[in-house]
C-alpha cells in the first residue's frame, strides 16, 4: 500500500488583508488608553469587593476609582485627537474612492478652466485694444489730410468708400 503524502501545513500564515498598520504616534496613545482603562477596572473591581467586605480601603479606593476614570476617559479621547492630528498633517488616504481627493480634482479643473478663460477674455480684450488702437490712428491721420496708402488723398479716398469724413477740430 501506498502512503500518500500530506501537505505540510505550516503553524503560521500571512493574512494578505489590505489593513495598515496604526502610525506610532496613534499606536502609543492606544496603548497608553488601554493600559489605563485595563488599570482603572481593577481599581474598581477592588474598590467594590473591599466596600462589600467593609474594608476601610473602601472609601479611598471609590475615591480614586473615581478620578481614575476621568484620566482613563482623557486618555480614550486622547487616542482619538491624536489620530485626527495625524491625518491631518499627513493627507488622507491614497484610494480612489476617497472624497477628499475627488474634490480636490474638481477644484483643480475649474481653477484650470477659469485660468483659460481668463486668458481668453484677456487676449480678446488685447486685440480689441490693438483694433480700437489702429482704427483711431487711421481715423486721426484722415483728419488730417494726409495720403493714405496708394498716394490719395485722404478726403478722396474716404469719398470713394462711402464715407463721410467730419472735422472735429
Amino acid at each position: 500500500m501506498g502512503h500518500e503524502a500530506r501537505p505540510v501545513r505550516q503553524l503560521w500564515v500571512e493574512d494578505d488583508r489590505g489593513r495598515n498598520r496604526l502610525p506610532d504616534p496613534v499606536r502609543t496613545a492606544a496603548v497608553r488608553a488601554v493600559l489605563l482603562t485595563s488599570v482603572t477596572l481593577i481599581q474598581a473591581m477592588v474598590a467594590f469587593f473591599c466596600s462589600v467586605t467593609g474594608s476601610w480601603l473602601a472609601f479611598p479606593l471609590t475615591v480614586s476609582s473615581v478620578a481614575s476614570t476621568v484620566v482613563a476617559t482623557w486618555s480614550v479621547l486622547d487616542v482619538w485627537v491624536t489620530r485626527q492630528v495625524w491625518r491631518q498633517r499627513n493627507g488622507v488616504v491614497s484610494e480612489p474612492s476617497s472624497v477628499a481627493r475627488q474634490a480636490r480634482r474638481e477644484r483643480r479643473r475649474e481653477e484650470r478652466a477659469a485660468r483659460s478663460e481668463a486668458k481668453k477674455s484677456a487676449s480678446v480684450k488685447k486685440s480689441a485694444r490693438a483694433t480700437k488702437t489702429a482704427r483711431a490712428e487711421k481715423t486721426a491721420s484722415v483728419k488730417k489730410g494726409e495720403r493714405v496708402a496708394g498716394g490719395e488723398p485722404a478726403a478722396e479716398r474716404a469719398a470713394e468708400d462711402g464715407r463721410v469724413l467730419t472735422d472735429a477740430a
